[in-house]
């Protein structure tokens, strides 16, 4: 389960750092627009910066369960706090998310299970 738990935060971390992609590189492309709801290019300017400053956030979290995947066999108690952090943080960004924006709920979704379904396998992966 160790491994799976692994995969699913690996995901999710794969997951923010498109999402980095797109909210600092690309925010301003049509294509990005479109799949945030941006309606204008006046709106995409108005919230760029805004969009710039919360990619770099998925961009941490995503280096942070990273690091954590990368530690899990040679400091196993500091990948286990990384992991915890990282994935943790994205659960709780998706919550968030959910209960600001309830229509986004696919969005949310995307973004808290993977790191979730990850963090309860590492767990039963740590019980058996």
């Amino acid at each position: 389960m160790t491994v799976v738990g692994l995969v699913l935060i690996g995901i999710a971390a794969a997951i923010h750092l498109y999402v980095f992609v797109l909210e600092s590189l690309r925010w301003m492309q049509p294509a990005t627009r479109a799949t945030f709801g941006i309606r204008s290019e006046q709106e995409a300017e108005a919230t760029r910066m805004l969009a710039f400053n919360q990619g770099f956030y998925n961009l941490f979290l995503a280096v942070v369960a990273v690091a954590g995947i990368v530690l899990a066999g040679p400091l196993p108690v500091a990948a286990g706090a990384l992991l915890v952090a990282g994935a943790g943080s994205m659960i709780g960004a998706g919550a968030v998310l959910l209960a600001s924006s309830p229509r986004l709920w696919r969005a949310a979704l995307v973004q808290l299970l993977p790191p979730g379904l990850g963090l309860l396998a590492l767990a039963v992966g740590a019980l058996l």
